[in-house]
């Protein structure tokens, strides 16, 4: 059989690529390990957070699918970081795990042209350099015009339970055990990484009055932009809040020899962002105490989550710890928590668009880039599929960078920084965040998409309106004098623009003393105003930033540069150079090690050719 597009593995990237290629009129093939595993989530069932939401914001925008499965299943709602500034502030949703893997297989299952077939890919073809389709672990083979690589932590996975290991991508699950050899067969260098998910209790056996409730937020939203209101479900089934103790962290301590972290079992680098409960007693003796979260994996199941209780040690040991915190005296684990190792590819030996630079239409995507978390998978899934995509159909790529999207953002760190650890989005990575919120992707992501083929003239065009309508209102504030009664008590008058920049007063408070109704604009209009005004001068200076580094992104480093030959280059900077073979001069710029003094010779040596 041939396919213009085959996609290898369907787990968030795997989903988010297949649905970009078959959407965009391409023959699409999804192999996956598990047919009922499509869209699993084997950690924490949450989609956004800080960070996190602005990626699913910025696929929803382009015509992705996360957001609006997770608006369909979600089951609890919060904004975090309300208080604070819009650049952090950011949407996570607890979501029912089971329903969403069923909701995302049926959309997959419905979707013209494409196909998904069960099956193992143990070897990709590499035709003289360019990817000419995969064979099966049975022998099957399937050509193609395109491949994209998902495959998450099966790659030579194994799983450590104590002092036991199995191979396994997940537990419970086959592993792909001959996929990385042929990549390193065809000059791809790879590494490990681990990660790992804390125990699961049974509902029934909490002791939830020693706990403190934390509901979801009724106002909070939705991720999609193209839907009204705030989620279809209306549930809004309650988290809790608990605490290990002095009891918890001498269990710990007492048992620690049997910990894989001092076995020696496990001794890849795991994610620091969330560190297994035993590490943190170890780096952490002074302190007392540390959060657990217990949280809801869905409205049929009494399966509940440990957020901060990370462990792979021994399954007893791991009753022990649980009984330790009040709460949880007499809560039963029905599955334990568990590490898992797997092989990833050192992301530097891929472009913007996600194709390896070795092999051409070779696209990699998802947790084998490196990268942890549904939400890092589903945007790089999307990137590399559309991309795949456009390509075979002769169209300009897409390539998201550094000032408009956190999506630019993850893939500009992706290949230009080495990796210690698997990658997590945080804001604090995103030097333009607040021009990169969540709630503006639309605006700034949504030509992309229309562009691309994924947005309608529709969504398009309501887009285009509220864009006029934010600029339109912004000129009319500042044509309106109205009478200062805030601050002023013989009520001097001030330009309602400059009014509204006060950060006590509200954009409605001002079109009120303005003479115009609220009515008259969409919530969201009212919004971006709001925004837009009281952050003027930080958003100014941000746009700056942009024009002048601009310039060296404009830089095209040939691909065949031999920065051996170029004189005036440090060691460090001709060794790092050539291993990564950055795109342009401003990722050369952004690469760890490169000095001002080499990106001015390059610079020199550019002109001179």
């Amino acid at each position: 059989m041939f396919y213009d597009l085959i996609v290898v593995g369907a787990g968030h990237a795997g989903c988010e690529a297949a649905l970009a290629g078959a959407r965009l009129n391409l023959s699409t093939l999804l192999i996956t390990i598990n047919l009922d595993k499509i869209a699993l989530m084997p950690c924490n069932p949450a989609i956004g957070g800080v960070g996190k939401s602005q990626l699913v914001k910025e696929l929803d925008a382009m015509g992705g699918q996360m957001g609006k499965t997770a608006d369909k299943t979600g089951i609890q709602f919060k904004v975090l970081n309300r208080k604070k500034g819009p650049a952090v502030q950011a949407l996570r949703a607890q979501i029912d795990k089971k329903e969403y893997e069923i909701e995302m297989k049926k959309i997959l299952e419905n979707t013209p042209n494409l196909i998904i077939k069960q099956g193992t890919v143990s070897r990709l073809i590499n035709n003289r350099g360019r990817i000419g389709g995969v064979i099966t672990g049975d022998g099957l083979e399937f050509g193609s015009k395109a491949v994209v690589v998902t495959s998450g932590t099966f790659l030579r996975g194994r799983t450590i339970l104590g002092d036991k290991d199995y191979s396994a991508g997940r537990m419970g699950e086959y592993p792909a055990m001959k996929l990385t050899e042929n990549l390193i067969g065809m000059g791809f260098k790879m590494d490990r990484f681990q990660t790992a998910t804390p125990p699961r209790i049974d509902k029934r056996t909490i002791d939830f009055s020693a706990a403190v409730e934390s509901p979801g937020d009724n106002d909070a939203g939705r991720f999609s932009f193209w839907s009204k209101g705030n989620a279809d479900n209306n549930s809004n089934i309650s988290s809790y809040l608990t605490y290990t103790n002095e009891e918890t962290h001498k269990t710990i301590a007492k048992n620690i020899q049997h910990s894989p972290i001092k076995t020696g079992m496990v001794d890849t680098h795991g994610p620091r962002h969330c560190p297994s409960i035993d590490r943190k007693v170890i780096n952490f003796p002074d302190k007392q105490k540390h959060p657990v979260f217990i949280e809801p994996e869905g409205v049929y199941t009494n399966e509940m989550y440990l957020q901060g209780l990370t462990t792979s040690m021994p399954f007893s040991i791991q009753q022990k710890i649980v009984n330790t915190i009040d709460c949880l005296r007499y809560a039963s684990i029905i599955r334990p928590g568990y590490a898992v190792e797997y092989d990833y590819l050192i992301p530097n030996q891929l472009n913007y668009t996600l194709e390896s630079k070795l092999v051409e239409n070779l696209y990699f995507a998802g947790q084998i880039n490196g990268t942890s978390g549904y939400e890092e998978a589903a945007v790089q899934g999307f990137v590399a599929g559309v991309n795949a995509a456009l390509k075979i159909k002769g169209d300009q790529p897409l390539i998201l960078t550094r000032d408009n999207s956190y999506t630019g953002v993850l893939i500009d760190d992706l290949i230009t920084k080495e990796l210690v650890e698997p990658y997590r989005m945080y804001t604090s990575r995103a030097e333009y965040r607040l021009l990169l919120r969540s709630d503006n992707a639309d605006l700034r992501l949504a030509g992309h998409g229309y562009r691309i083929g994924l947005l309608d003239k529709t969504q398009h065009e309501q887009v285009l309106k509220n864009q006029i309508e934010i600029k339109e209102l912004i000129e009319k504030l500042k044509s309106i004098n109205i009478k200062d009664t805030w601050k002023n008590k013989k009520s001097a008058s001030i330009i309602a623009y400059d009014l509204l920049k006060r950060p006590e007063l509200k954009v409605g408070q001002v079109l009120r003393a303005s003479g115009i109704s609220k009515n008259d604009y969409h919530p969201r209009v009212l919004e971006q105003v709001e925004i837009s005004v009281k952050y003027e001068g930080y958003i100014s200076r941000q746009l700056a930033d942009i024009k002048r580094l601009k310039n060296l992104d404009s830089f095209v480093l040939p691909s065949r540069i031999d920065y051996y030959e170029l004189k005036g280059l440090t060691y460090e900077a001709r060794e790092k150079l050539s291993k990564i073979k950055p795109n342009t001069l401003g990722q050369a710029s952004r690469i760890a090690g490169i000095s001002p003094a080499d990106i001015s010779v390059l610079m020199v040596a550019l002109k001179g050719r």
